[in-house]
């Protein structure tokens, strides 16, 4: 490609014309072009094709760039486009949570690019560093600064290139310029103060002669013409000319992705003070009349409903296909996201114009830009019977929820609504696309399929249980018959107010999915129902405020497979007793038939049962397999005795078929108002049972599990968000969350649980705090916010008694009092009754709260009372309530315990952003490359592991565009990798991007952060860059400091590394510090005997050996050698080496205290031998840093890696012949156990330290 006055480059012919437009604009020596076609000998290309489509283009053609006329349209977009070259260093879009701009630091603590520092650096770093960290990073300090959270950036200082650049006021132009071609007027201020006024006409920009007051629309001199802005500004202001092309430097060196929008906003909670500058850019969007319209379609919204539901029709039979559907349906969910929180922002600020004015604010619908919004009120008494405004509150979460799993089950001819839902405000704003036809028409006539009356009404429809029967199976739904008011069965695949609509496009859709999932019984007392017994000891069930609880969708998935392992048990044991009933034939006749078999149906054994008869169970399970496999064929082949079996089995655990294992609930069980027919009862009797079994099954074993990994450290929660994640993967809902503190507390490894604890107690006073935020807000006028919600986080924070609030009314004196309108826009209450509140009734409501909503007993009732008890921390308080409410603070030191003044004035809160929920559309294809390449890695294939990650990698960038969640993971996976197998370069420049991408799509101080800062620093390390890696380890220690807290199992590990980084440099005395509180935190979280507490003792005996202070080196080291002999016996590898470096230290303790004892009696004249004190080499470091990190050998060729894969083979093929020798006599579900040692094994060697999945997990 050429373009006038630069040079060629390279294009593939995958690429669209349009992307290589994008790339024009991006590149420092084209980025000023915005208006030009590109033209193949003479002809124009057409922007929406692929270049391998366009005839006669063959290798080494050349594109010529040729600039277009301009029309309003395009002279508008290339002073944009300008703007933002002019501000794409200024991170104000970030703090401000615009346009899916996000922060990263990354670059701060890296001085710029790895990549190449790394070759730059290639000497070995040995010149002096500075290696003190700041005293807040230092073990045990109290301090816990906010400031350093967001350091400020040397680029951020924007280089001036103009003051001002605006809309002229003369715009538009009259009739008679408009036929000289004159498009718009533009007003600059150049940096050397001279105003100048800019004419864009449609060839081009000039200067003209108008003023602030008069119009002259003649060109001024110089009489310059230029297509392109930049250029015309380059000539009229030297100072514009040098800053552009610095800015522009500066801009391209960037790593693409500091600059790259994320596919969703991420909001920052706190931001340094900014000062406002002009922008006429933005400040012409905000006011033009097209408020609602999308900037890139003027004239124009989108069809939204349309465009969700074409994208879902795109076909996907093969690969290329599903990725083009893929990529679509991401992008438009992404766009969607956008327009829908954009648009309930408007209507809680009172922007958008009701659809139902002459009605109250609460039952106010709004439509704008073709999204539908709703609040999250009970209108119309709708929910009158589960709850009022506080179900109308959950069911949008609910129904959002369902949507996702509709989504991902993908039926064909099945269309769901797209739904956003946001909180802002304290209000919950639903918006939706808008079906075809539905507002036209009265919602009684439309309804085909469901009931709009919580089941007094039921129609239903053949094509919609032909497709709702396709879901039933993955969503482990019961097709099942109601009766409607009339007493007729209608027969129903969802739960009753799922409603059937055909749109007027012929679409089927279903909508109100706020019941896809079962009750939860726990939370719902019915009269004359008993819970299992597990429930009943808990306490359940407790009303709770609403009657639309249900059970989450992984844990209806977890029970069910807990059920089918019970039903393979219970079925190898009856044949087993089959087996045996035959040889005693005469028996069984005296004895009227085997007993056990006829096992009730209400009372399944336990897991525990049986455990006496499993002795031949693993070939027993293999029989039962092919069994039912063979029953569910029907092909007549299996004897009776075998169906008895299967059928015996199959009642048990509750199954809905006789011949094969089937669990599905019925989701329309216990809801008010739903009547089942006669013909039905035995089947609702075992679905409610199932239900109870179920409830009790989430207490019996969900929780006691979760409690378990915590216990082992197999999840590592950090702050409430990776605690609410942990829960919700087990299917524990967020209602639960006294209940597992409840079982923390009395867990016999209370010690060991300490940070769960503090978590969750933090987790609990900051959504009891958000409940009640919540209320008071929706009290508070737009005048009156910040002085409210900084009133709110005095009495929530502050330890100063009395705060008072400052009303709105202090600055400004109003004539008149405005009379009260009943249908005032939802965000405009001019109550001030928010202001009386006191910090005493916030804490009491707060622990009222708490014991209300989650059954837990606080025991404080003031802030400074919550930190003394439960060892908390106000910064992270203040750092949970701001996420989860949308609060951005100013970015300073705040006092939260002084007794003299609110911690908080009304100038700290800087913003409110909205907490949005929305669907997640996923890359399936790249997911499973991405899980296959785990599964590889694990066998220990890693090139082909790598391959496969590479792949979905690729797949992953093809679907998401560059910046996700998902491709993070991918990156992280690849750089360890890398780094395993030597390639240390690779390993860098993949973790730096999972850095780079956490810290914009999670969140700069996110848990996951706070990792890839600790694996950025290990092969920073590896590359010899021991600066860097210290200054990363510090930003991860501050970081979790901030999020959390010294006493944590992972500070363990991040001082671990920080103190050999350390002994590395020969900072002895630092390192010690923290190894030593390594060792402490690592004791208390593992327990004293743990196998990691000997390895810390080893790192500290390493540090003094290196200080000469043998007696203390020894000291460790025998607490260590104590360990390993009692873990793993006097013969293990580890114990050997422990008693060799003992003998090692007692020699150099004895020929020191020789030397000393020396120069004792001949004084100084004594002849002694030169001490050998050696710093560690840079090699022994690295080799700690990798066994703690979980990285256990570094192969050193290709040949060492055949030889270990060949090695993993062999040992695989020993387990596997052991394992079919042992087949007779092995009882049944026990792992082989792998051999205490024999070389390392792969699966421990990808063992990632910790890696929230996923990861490289052993």
């Amino acid at each position: 490609g050429l373009s006038p006055g630069s040079e060629p480059f390279w294009v593939s012919p995958q690429e669209m014309v349009q992307e290589i437009h994008q790339v024009l604009m991006d590149r420092e020596d084209t980025c000023h072009r915005t208006c030009f076609s590109l033209h193949l000998d003479g002809n124009m290309l057409d922007h929406f094709s692929e270049l391998r489509s366009v005839e006669g283009l063959q290798e080494g053609s050349v594109l010529r760039v040729v600039e277009e006329p301009y029309t309003v349209r395009e002279a508008r977009i290339h002073v944009r486009h300008v703007r933002d070259l002019l501000k794409s260093l200024d991170p104000s879009d970030a703090f401000n949570g615009v346009d899916c701009n996000s922060l990263s630091f990354l670059s701060v603590f890296t001085d710029g690019d790895l990549g190449d520092s790394g070759k730059r650096k290639k000497g070995l770093e040995m010149d002096p560093i500075d290696c003190t960290p700041p005293e807040y990073i230092l073990p045990g300090s109290r301090e816990r600064p906010l400031c350093p959270l967001q350091p400020q950036n040397r680029d951020w200082k924007p280089l001036q290139c103009l003051k001002v650049l605006t809309m002229s006021g003369w715009n538009p132009p009259p009739g008679n310029r408009k036929m000289h071609g004159d498009l718009m007027y533009l007003f600059v201020i150049t940096a050397e103060d001279r105003q100048v006024s800019i004419t864009a006409s449609t060839r081009g920009f000039y200067l003209n002669q108008s003023t602030a007051y008069h119009f002259n629309p003649k060109p001024a001199s110089p009489r310059f013409l230029s297509h392109s802005l930049v250029e015309l500004l380059n000539q009229i202001s030297p100072t514009f000319k040098k800053n552009f092309a610095v800015l522009q430097k500066k801009r391209v060196q960037r790593h693409p992705f500091e600059r790259i929008a994320t596919p969703f906003q991420v909001y920052s909670w706190t931001a340094p003070q900014a000062e406002h500058a002009m922008d006429c850019v933005r400040a012409e969007d905000a006011y033009t009349s097209r408020l609602g319209y999308e900037e890139h379609i003027p004239g124009q919204t989108r069809d939204w409903n349309e465009e969700l539901q074409t994208t879902r029709e795109l076909p996907r039979k093969n690969l290329p296909e599903r990725l083009l559907r893929e990529r679509a349906i991401f992008k438009v969910h992404s766009d969607f996201t956008a327009a829908a929180t954009r648009g309930a922002m408007a209507v809680i600020d009172g922007n958008v114009m009701a659809i139902n004015p002459s009605e109250e604010t609460k039952m106010q619908m709004f439509i704008w830009n073709n999204i539908f919004f709703s609040l999250g009120f009970d209108v119309r008494d709708h929910y009158k019977d589960f709850g009022g405004d506080v179900a109308a509150y959950v069911a949008p979460t609910n129904d959002l929820n369902g949507v996702r799993t509709y989504n991902v089950v993908d039926v064909e001819g099945l269309y769901t609504l797209g739904t956003v839902v946001v909180d802002y405000r304290g209000y919950r704003v639903t918006a939706q696309s808008i079906i075809p036809g539905i507002l036209e028409r009265d919602q009684e006539q439309s309804v085909i399929y469901g009931s709009i009356d919580f089941g007094k009404t039921v129609v239903s429809h053949p094509r919609y249980l032909e497709l709702l029967e396709r879901t039933s199976r993955p969503l482990k739904i019961l097709r099942h018959r109601v009766l409607n008011d009339r007493d007729e069965e209608v027969e129903l695949c969802s739960s009753v107010e799922c409603k059937g609509i055909i749109g007027n496009d012929g679409r089927h859709y279903i909508l109100d999915l706020l019941r896809t999932f079962p009750p939860d019984l726990n939370f719902l007392p019915v009269p004359g129902e008993e819970l299992p017994e597990e429930c009943a000891r808990a306490g359940f069930p407790r009303a709770h405020r609403h009657k639309l609880c249900c059970l989450r969708q992984e844990l209806v998935d977890a029970f069910v497979e807990h059920r089918y392992l019970l039903f393979m048990k219970l079925a190898a044991l009856q044949l087993m007793q089959q087996k045996a009933s035959q040889l005693e034939t005469s028996f069984s006749l005296e004895n009227g038939g085997p007993s056990s078999m006829e096992s009730k149906p209400e009372d399944p054994p336990g897991p525990e049962a049986g455990s006496e008869e499993e002795g031949s169970s693993a070939s027993g399970l293999a029989k039962v397999k092919e069994l039912a496999e063979t029953i569910a064929a029907d092909d007549g082949t299996a004897d009776p005795r075998s169906r008895e079996v299967i059928r015996n089995a199959c009642r048990a655990v509750g199954s809905i078929s006789s011949t094969a294992f089937d669990i599905r609930f019925n989701p329309d069980i216990f809801s008010p108002g739903v009547r089942f027919p006669e013909s039905c009862q035995d089947e609702v009797r075992d679905q409610k049972q199932l239900l109870k079994d179920a409830a009790a099954f989430l207490l019996s074993c969900q929780i006691p599990s979760l409690v378990k990994d915590c216990t082992e450290h197999a999840v590592l929660p950090m702050d409430g968000a990776t605690l609410a994640e942990v829960m919700r993967q087990r299917g524990i809902n967020m209602r639960y969350l006294g209940k597992v503190l409840e079982l923390v507390l009395r867990s016999p490894a209370r010690q060991q649980l300490d940070h769960v604890y503090k978590i969750g107690i933090g987790e609990l006073i900051t959504r009891s705090a958000k409940h009640i935020f919540k209320t008071y807000l929706q009290g508070v006028e737009l005048s009156g916010l910040s002085a409210a919600i900084s009133h709110f986080l005095n009495c929530f924070l502050s330890s100063y008694p009395n705060p008072v609030a400052h009303l709105p009314a202090d600055e400004l004196v109003s004539k008149k009092r405005s009379k009260r309108r009943k249908n005032r826009p939802p965000g405009a209450a001019d109550n001030t009754a928010w202001a009386v509140m006191t910090p005493q009734e916030l804490w009491r409501n707060i622990c009222q709260e708490a014991k209300n909503y989650f059954d837990f007993s606080l025991e404080c009732e003031t802030v400074d009372q919550a930190v003394e008890t439960y060892g908390l921390q106000k910064i992270t308080l203040l750092r949970e309530i701001s996420l989860k409410t949308g609060i951005q603070v100013l970015l300073k030191e705040y006092s939260f315990d002084s007794r003299h003044k609110p911690a908080f004035t009304e100038e700290d809160v800087l913003n409110i952003f909205p907490v949005v929920k929305h669907v997640n559309p996923k890359a399936s294809d790249a997911f499973h490359f991405f899980q296959s390449g785990q599964a590889k890695v694990q066998q220990g294939f890693l090139k082909e592991g790598c391959e496969l990650i590479n792949e979905a990698l690729n797949l992953f960038n093809n679907v998401y565009g560059a910046m996700h969640v998902e491709t993070c993971a991918c990156l992280r996976l690849l750089a360890r990798l890398h780094y395993i197998m030597g390639d240390y370069a690779e390993a860098l420049s993949n973790q730096q991007k999972a850095v780079l991408m956490s810290e914009r799509v999670m969140g700069i101080e996110h848990p996951n952060t706070i990792q890839e800062y600790m694996h950025l620093a290990l092969y920073c390390f590896a590359s010899s860059q021991l600066s860097t890696a210290l200054s990363l380890l510090y930003r991860a220690r501050y970081l979790m400091l901030l999020v959390f807290g010294e006493d944590h199992p992972e500070m363990a590990l991040l001082d671990n590394n920080i103190g050999l980084v350390l002994h590395g440099v020969m900072e002895y005395d630092l390192s010690l510090r923290f190894l030593e509180n390594a060792l402490a935190v690592s004791t208390k979280y593992h327990g004293p005997k743990a196998l990691k507490v000997a390895l810390s003792h080893h790192l500290v005996a390493r540090v003094y050996e290196s200080k000469a202070e043998f007696r203390s080196a020894l000291q460790h080291e025998k607490e260590g050698y104590t360990i390993y002999k009692t873990q793993l016996g006097e013969d293990h590898e580890k114990t050997k080496e422990s008693s060799e470096y003992l003998k090692c230290l007692t020699q150099q303790a004895v020929a020191l205290q020789r030397t000393m004892n020396e120069i004792y009696r001949n004084g100084s004249s004594a002849n002694i031998p030169p001490l050998k004190f050696t710093a560690p080499s840079m090699a022994s470091v690295l080799e700690q840093l990798n066994v703690i990190n979980g990285i256990l050998f570094i192969p050193l060729s290709q040949k060492d890696l055949e030889n270990l894969k060949a090695e993993v083979a062999r040992r695989h093929q020993l387990q596997e012949a052991s394992r079919n020798r042992d087949k007779a006599e092995e009882p049944m579900a026990t792992e082989p156990e792998p051999e205490p040692s024999g070389g390392p094994d792969l699966g421990s060697e990808l063992q990632a330290a910790k890696d929230p999945p996923p990861s490289v997990q052993g």
